[in-house]
């Protein structure tokens, strides 16, 4: 459904590139805010001591904590090396949403281009991690615990393994997308008032789609650095 855009007014985007420029914007909007939260982080003793209202050192402190409690209860205590990356996933997925509920805007994470390449990048580090712990006996996860099996194992897991990328960028995808149309029906319909809830609901399904997406993708990074196959 074709619709006006802000972001498609600026010389050069068209609709086939919106999604690049939208998540651009995006990324830089995440890097000016990152520098702002080291800035309020501050140094030495300050840096340790946890905010006491609500703050862009409060907020961030907030998420960090928040992902590495998931990171730890999913992945173990070796979870905690990659709470970076996953609140890097969390953060740009959930930021991308949120671009959706402005009027005038469209989430990069509504476009397959986007939403596909965040599950590609999740499917390249699990299986990097799973060779790095386990170098190549990690290929054994694909073989199953019955050897007269394996060869039927290993069709059924390399499928399996295959199709997560598209998993995860297609329910992504799909629910923005959906999101997205809701909103914008009911913004077009009655302009005030009525869309307040929508937005409320919006808001849950950002939040919820970056949260879905970043879980999976620990359990991922679990099940391929994991001893017990």
């Amino acid at each position: 459904m074709a619709s006006f855009n802000f972001i498609e007014q600026i010389p050069g985007v068209t609709h086939g590139n919106l999604h690049i420029v939208t998540a651009g914007i995006v990324s830089v909007a995440m890097i000016m805010l990152g520098v702002a939260a080291r800035v309020a982080l501050g140094n030495g003793q300050s840096a340790i001591i946890p905010a006491k209202k609500f703050s862009m050192k409060g907020f961030f402190e907030q998420l960090t904590g928040f992902i590495d409690g998931l990171v730890v209860s999913v992945v173990g205590d070796k979870g905690k090396a990659f709470t970076p990356m996953f609140a890097a996933i969390f953060f740009f997925i959930f930021m991308n949403n949120l671009f959706g509920l402005l009027p005038g805007m469209a989430p990069a994470t509504e476009n397959m281009n986007t939403s596909l390449a965040v599950g590609i990048f999740s499917f390249l580090v699990y299986n990097y991690y799973g060779f790095k712990e386990h170098g190549f006996a990690y290929l054994k996860q694909f073989l199953g615990p019955v050897l007269a099996l394996a060869p039927l194992m290993l069709v059924i897991e390399l499928i399996s393994h295959l199709v997560r990328p598209m998993s995860l960028g297609l329910r992504l995808q799909g629910n923005m997308m959906g999101d997205h149309l809701v909103l914008s029906v009911f913004t077009n319909l009655v302009p005030f008032g009525v869309p307040i809830p929508f937005y409320m609901l919006g808001i849950f399904v950002c939040f919820m789609q970056a949260f879905v997406f970043t879980i999976l993708s620990m359990i991922y990074i679990s099940m391929a650095m994991s001893h017990d196959h």
